[in-house]
């Protein structure tokens, strides 16, 4: 869910320069590109750490939920 979310971000951060570029005077446009790919890039390090955040995340409730099933695997060999 969040991945789709941030590739139609990402994805409309590309698409922006289209709709930007063609308003923007000859000499303006080396800036605009370049202000652009800072965006771009920008998004996509935003993306990235949120992405990172959520594999660990994951990666804890998974180890705790393995945890839990070792506990339970020693509880009952106890029995």
């Amino acid at each position: 869910l969040h991945m789709e979310s941030w590739r139609a971000e990402v994805i409309e951060e590309i698409n922006r320069i289209n709709q930007v570029l063609p308003d923007s005077q000859r000499r303006d446009k080396t800036d605009e590109i370049m202000q652009w790919m800072d965006s771009v890039m920008d998004k996509m390090d935003h993306c990235k750490a949120l992405h990172c955040r959520y594999v660990k995340e994951a990666i804890t409730l998974l180890e705790l939920a393995l945890w839990k099933a070792k506990l339970g695997e020693k509880d009952e060999n106890c029995a």
